[in-house]
């Protein structure tokens, strides 16, 4: 094993003057696996595993994970702790982790200023100062005697000096064994994890406990053995009369607080007190018995017991104590001597001035003295109970000789530097960690390996002198394992320096497209190993990759038939198979469109859904889109075309409006055309009847259908049992027939009952009677005297100017014009009212189908803009 300065590692020549750790190291530190199941094995055999991590393993755990993960950092230098540096831990509190070499400096240089401080302020001798030094645990400020300053590298259970640091499945400064050392509480036992950092774990043990009170007895982990029976304690106070009501607790019981009438200890006095107050109790009254000189009384407050003897026997002397008398009575008073006081004062330099007295000696020291301010900077005279201190800060040098104190005006030894030396160190590689120190910095303790290649061969020696030392040879061989694919088939070759020999065999690779390369191996390279190479004397630092990457494959040469862009059969070439060069034939694409109905009528070209590597490189053109209206038949068929464009599948059920009118032609209903064109005839016919009456006339009557509505002709016409007016020509008889006797009767008249008007239906069908003849002539003569009045009226007008033939022959003519007027004004009239009932009627069915249209177009709308949202959607 060799020893702890040995365990170093190969720093990489820089032109830095820093010595970093960010990746340069030249060295690659071993890779530790994670070893917390290996490390905690043992323990878990005693606890059993379980999902968390307890508590008490929670900073063994930080630590290890700091150990494995390389971020352990000693706290003096403020660098990483590799695996192979000698470190010490503290056993105390912090079990933090530092350099050996970073320690042992602290530890010496505060045991040397520890010595000096205390031989300056105490009456002791240098050898006696330094034995008696101590110095502090960076962290935790734990005290160590200077006899602990660590001499040699152990392992964190301290049973093997030099701990390997090459080996991958043992922690770093770790001896790989059981720990073993006694646990807390002096159970008795020891740990049994594997050598870790940080502190032990309770003891896993099962041992039988009591609990506090000693009353419960359990089965207990030794390391948990002390616990609370949460019951009354009843153990015997001190007093020896009460016993303890507190729940079982840990440590002594709390004093007895039962209250009690006791006496004083004089016994003058009763009160009520606490138990444990009752032997400390006195009162306030003095004690007043005479002493054995039977002229005083005891000063003493409440006690029991003898008062003792006079203060005032014996031997006595003057205040100042300078002069002693012997035999004097206790009545009698010293006498003073006269002479100077000389006491010390308060101020500890000066003696008092007055004479012998009685009393204390005055408090301050008024004597007027030249004082310096505590750095040294400011004399002035002042009172000597009086400090003097000024503004300025100290600059006194500290104990480095290097760096002025900073504190403001300071008296004694200014506090130790506290900042880092940071000069180069003689090896021109690393500067010196210690704090702020005189005289030289101590040489650099790091070891330089000099290896061959693959390490098997080496030796050692210090940091600086590594440049001019040559490397040993090496008869093994090259344990460097090929990158490339022939590995296990190449040559083997002895330990070598710089980078293994290209391979020989011939390459192989396949290609993508599946050909072999051809060609002689030129695949990846092992870079050479910077901690196993020939440095130059130049310091340059090259930072290199992590391997030497090899030349990629040519392209492949071989021969292949290629597709054109489109895949048209009897299109292909031949062609390189790394050639990837895209050609288009002189045919058309002929693929199927989206719509899944036409084809493609461009030339060739690639296609965006091709999956080969080099279409998708070049990227394809998408083939035409159909602009065409859908032409499908619909399904059921039905009048109105398909609203989409061209597309694949079936088209949408026909959401239009149709209309269809009921058998009577009443109103008109309003369907969708793909629910009525799915219904049967019979459904269709009863779906549109309105089911009312019918509103059709009978063909030979003037009466309506009395069936309800219905489809084709009204059933029996002929057959009509209305009831009819039945009148004579002149309307004076009247009766009522039914309506087939009234048609049978113009049957039978020769006339066709269709011809007849509706308001000289049964008119004329019943003969005229003697009645009718009497009413006519009375109506005829009193036609006479209306119009023979009427002619007596009118003429005295005419009697003056026309002559009474041609007054004759104008009434004639105007009785002429009039009955003609008359009967014309009566048919225009009729006219009129006929052509407006027409009119109307015309108007209203015509605005009534306008209507009818506008609202199914209006729901088409509707429809459209409903179907368009939800697309949208």
């Amino acid at each position: 094993m060799p020893p702890a300065n040995h365990h170093s590692v190969h720093q990489p020549l820089s032109d830095s003057d820093t010595d970093s750790d960010d990746g340069q190291s030249g060295s690659k530190p071993a890779r530790h696996a994670d070893l917390t199941d290996s490390i905690f094995s043992s323990y878990f055999e005693f606890t059993g595993r379980s999902t968390t991590t307890p508590a008490d393993l929670s900073k063994i755990q930080s630590f290890l994970n700091s150990s494995s993960s390389g971020a352990l950092s000693c706290l003096i230098c403020l660098e990483r702790i590799r695996p192979s540096d000698p470190t010490w831990s503290c056993t105390s509190l912090c079990f933090a982790v530092f350099h050996l070499f970073c320690l042992q400096s602290w530890a010496r240089q505060a045991s040397d200023l520890a010595a000096l401080r205390a031989s300056t302020r105490l009456p002791i001798t240098a050898s006696k100062a330094v034995e008696v030094s101590v110095w502090n645990c960076p962290k935790c400020r734990v005290e160590y005697a200077q006899s602990q300053i660590p001499k040699t590298y152990f392992c964190f259970c301290g049973k093997l000096e030099n701990p390997p640091s090459d080996d991958p499945w043992v922690l770093p400064h770790s001896c790989g064994e059981v720990c073993n050392r006694p646990l807390k509480h002096n159970c008795g036992h020891h740990c049994l994890l594997l050598c870790h950092p940080g502190p032990c774990p309770s003891c896993p043990k099962l041992v039988k406990a009591r609990c506090f009170c000693g009353s419960v007895e359990d089965v207990r982990r030794c390391g948990f053995k002390n616990f609370s029976c949460n019951n009354a304690c009843s153990k015997r106070l001190d007093c020896g009369i009460h016993r303890c009501s507190e729940i079982c607790h840990d440590g002594p019981c709390p004093p007895c607080r039962v209250r009690g009438i006791y006496r004083c200890q004089c016994g003058k006095t009763e009160e009520e007190k606490a138990c444990c107050d009752r032997l400390n109790f006195r009162c306030d009254n003095p004690c007043e018995k005479l002493l054995g000189c039977g002229r005083h009384a005891c000063g003493k407050g409440c006690h029991s017991g003898d008062c003792g003897p006079c203060p005032l026997q014996g031997k006595r002397t003057c205040p100042c104590g300078k002069r002693v008398h012997d035999g004097i009575s206790c009545d009698v008073s010293v006498p003073l001597c006269g002479a100077t006081c000389d006491k010390i004062l308060n101020c500890g330099f000066h003696n008092c001035p007055e004479r012998c007295h009685r009393g204390p000696c005055i408090e301050t020291c008024r004597l007027v003295v030249t004082k310096l301010c505590r750095c040294g900077s400011l004399k002035k005279e002042v009172p000597c109970y009086q400090d003097l201190a000024c503004e300025r800060k100290c600059q006194k040098l500290r104990d480095c000789g290097r760096h002025a104190c900073k504190r403001r005006c300071c008296d004694g030894d200014c506090p130790p530097c506290s900042e880092i030396c940071g000069r180069r160190l003689r090896c021109k590689n690393h500067k010196c960690p210690s704090p702020c120190h005189r005289g030289p910095c101590a040489p650099c303790p790091v070891m330089v390996t000099i290896s061959c290649a693959c390490g098997e061969t080496h030796f050692e020696v210090p940091c600086g002198t590594e440049i001019d030392q040559k490397p040993p040879r090496c008869p093994k061989r090259c344990p460097i394992a090929p990158l490339c694919r022939h590995g296990t088939n190449s040559k083997p070759h002895k330990c070598h320096y710089g980078a293994c020999p290209p391979c020989r065999l011939l390459c192989g690779e396949e290609y993508q497209c599946g050909h072999k390369c051809n060609l002689r191996c030129h695949g990846p390279k092992p870079r050479p190993n910077p901690e196993f190479t020939l440095k130059p004397k130049k310091k340059k630092y090259i930072r290199q990759l992590e391997c030497t990457p090899g030349s990629p494959c040519p392209p492949c040469p071989e021969l292949v038939w290629r597709s054109c862009v489109g895949l048209h059969v009897g299109a292909e070439r031949m062609m390189l198979c790394s050639d990837k060069l895209q050609f288009s034939c002189d045919n058309l694409c002929g693929n199927q469109l989206s719509c899944s109905n036409h084809y493609c009528s461009k030339m060739c070209h690639a296609l965006k859904s091709q999956s080969s590597i080099s279409f998708q490189k070049a990227g394809g053109e998408p083939c035409e889109e159909c602009h065409l209206s859908c032409q499908k038949e619909r399904s059921p068929v039905c009048p109105h075309p398909c609203p989409r464009r061209c597309h694949p599948g079936d088209c949408p059920p026909c959401k239009v409006l149709v209309k269809r009118s009921c058998h009577c032609g009443t109103m008109v209903h309003v369907f969708e055309c793909i629910y009525y064109n799915s219904l049967s005839l019979k459904e269709q016919i009863s779906v549109r009847s309105c089911g009312g009456p019918c509103h059709r006339k009978l063909p030979n009557c003037t009466h309506l259908c009395p069936e309800i509505c219905h489809p084709g002709e009204c059933p029996l016409p002929e057959k009509c049992s209305k009831k009819v007016n039945v009148r004579c020509k002149c309307q004076t008889l009247k009766r009522e027939w039914l309506c087939h006797d009234v048609q049978a009767a113009y049957r039978s008249a020769g006339c066709d009952p269709k011809d007849v008007l509706k308001n000289q239906f049964g008119l004329g069908l019943l003969p005229c009677g003697s009645d009718c003849k009497s009413k006519i002539q009375v109506v005829e003569s009193e036609l006479q005297l209306r119009k023979s009045k009427v002619m007596e009226v009118r003429e005295p007008e005419t009697e003056k100017h026309i002559p009474k033939r041609k007054r004759r022959k104008e009434r004639v003519q105007e009785a002429k014009q009039i009955s003609s007027l008359q009967k014309v004004a009566s048919i225009v009239k009729k006219l009129v009212l006929f052509v407006t009932l027409v009119v109307a009627l015309i108007g209203a069915l015509y605005f009534g189908y306008k209507g009818l249209l506008w609202l199914s177009d209006w729901m088409n709308e509707v429809e459209a803009r409903r179907r368009k949202k939800y697309t949208r959607f």
